[in-house]
């Protein structure tokens, strides 16, 4: 065994990629001690995603003075490449569900105004071209507040410029631009999406997504009457039918709602990250790749973290192992291409034990452990 290539997601709500990663590499070497290693933490355009991405490449950290969700003071920080034209960033970091406290989240009164102005930064300090990951939003204002930290304005039927939240959607009549920064016309914009969804309906931003974000069954209902109205309005103004855009559902419609206005592309969020990390290049020599989330399931495969990386692999016929906290679909895992899949739970144990993190890391280390003795035993080493 001459080189292995870990590549874990994180175990969301337990511990982050590099502490799976470290883990994992205790249990190699303790077998294979003069493997090479090599680490590549992931995402697929959700939380973490700047990290990944600014892991393994040569990027500045910045940070700036943004607001949250609601509209709070705050600092928040992105990368910048070596050569200054592209910024790399995640609308979590100022607009994302942890930035609100659990009784104050209602993505009727949220907004995307902080990712904006973290643009906004990005455009002042000469960057040209935009990496965003979109996912883990505390927001579902399509995208209006964002544009509104850029100079757009959204405007009622007598004229007014209304606040851009989820809740005021159904009230705009009218978009005007006059006061757009002038970088805006020059960017371009590579949008990391880790979803599907359409901008409205059953699948839908508002039906799909606001419930997780404080929405009550009446505020969903509001929500996706704005939503209905706003792509009207856009197809109207611009010509541009957003309602069934794969992606467009994204962060609250923010993946939709920008699109008329930026040069913008939505592309799968995992394979953003893969490209820029080279990681096709990097796992050319490998002998296996080990990768992993929280839970596998048949979800697992479809065009999230795990699904890239497998699709990646079989390029150049890597073998994946798959571990987790939680795994279901074993045969169905194994069809997609997983050499192997395996829970990293030694007994049943309760949810709040399996999320300790020494508890998890030490399952993990034990678990790589016994498929490296395994593959020893077998004559691949």
């Amino acid at each position: 065994m001459k080189k292995i290539v870990l590549a874990f997601d994180s175990f969301k709500d337990c511990v982050g990629s590099r502490q799976i990663a470290d883990a994992a590499k205790l249990g190699i070497a303790s077998v294979f001690p003069h493997c090479e290693i090599v680490t590549i933490p992931i995402a697929d355009g959700g939380e973490g995603t700047t990290e990944a991405i600014c892991s393994n490449r040569q990027v500045a950290r910045v940070t700036c003075r943004v607001h949250d969700p609601l509209m709070n003071d705050m600092e928040a920080s992105y990368g910048i490449t070596a050569d200054g034209s592209t910024a790399i960033l995640e609308m979590a970091a100022a607009s994302g569900l942890p930035l609100v406290p659990q009784e104050k989240r209602n993505p009727l009164f949220t907004t995307t105004w902080g990712t904006g102005e973290m643009i906004a930064d990005a455009l002042r300090r000469g960057c040209r071209h935009i990496v965003m990951g979109i996912g883990g939003s505390a927001t579902n204002d399509a995208g209006i507040g964002l544009l509104a930290a850029l100079g757009y304005r959204f405007l009622d039927e007598k004229g007014e410029a209304l606040e851009p939240i989820g809740k005021n959607l159904e009230q705009i009549v009218r978009i005007e631009e006059s006061s757009v920064n002038r970088a805006v016309a020059e960017t371009s914009f590579t949008i990391a999406c880790d979803v599907n969804n359409p901008f409205y309906g059953p699948n839908g931003a508002a039906a799909i997504y606001a419930p997780q974000k404080g929405a009550s069954e009446a505020d969903v209902a509001s929500l996706e009457k704005g939503m209905v109205h706003y792509a009207r309005l856009i197809e109207e103004s611009k010509r541009l039918d957003i309602s069934q855009i794969p992606g467009a559902g994204a962060a609250g419609g923010l993946g939709g709602g920008i699109l008329p206005f930026l040069n913008a592309k939505l592309q799968s969020g995992i394979d953003i990250v893969l490209d820029m990390l080279r990681f096709l290049e990097t796992i050319q020599d490998a002998d296996l790749i080990f990768t992993g989330e929280g839970k596998l399931d048949k979800q697992t495969g479809m065009g999230k973290a795990l699904g890239g990386i497998l699709r990646y692999a079989k390029e150049v016929s890597v073998p994946v192992f798959a571990i987790g906290g939680c795994v279901e679909d074993c045969e169905m895992l194994n069809e997609m291409g997983f050499a192997g899949v395996f829970s990293i739970q030694p007994s049943p144990v309760t949810l709040e034990q399996a999320l300790q993190p020494d508890f998890a890391l030490e399952n993990i280390r034990q678990v790589i452990t016994q498929i490296m003795r395994t593959i020893k035993v077998g004559g691949n080493g």
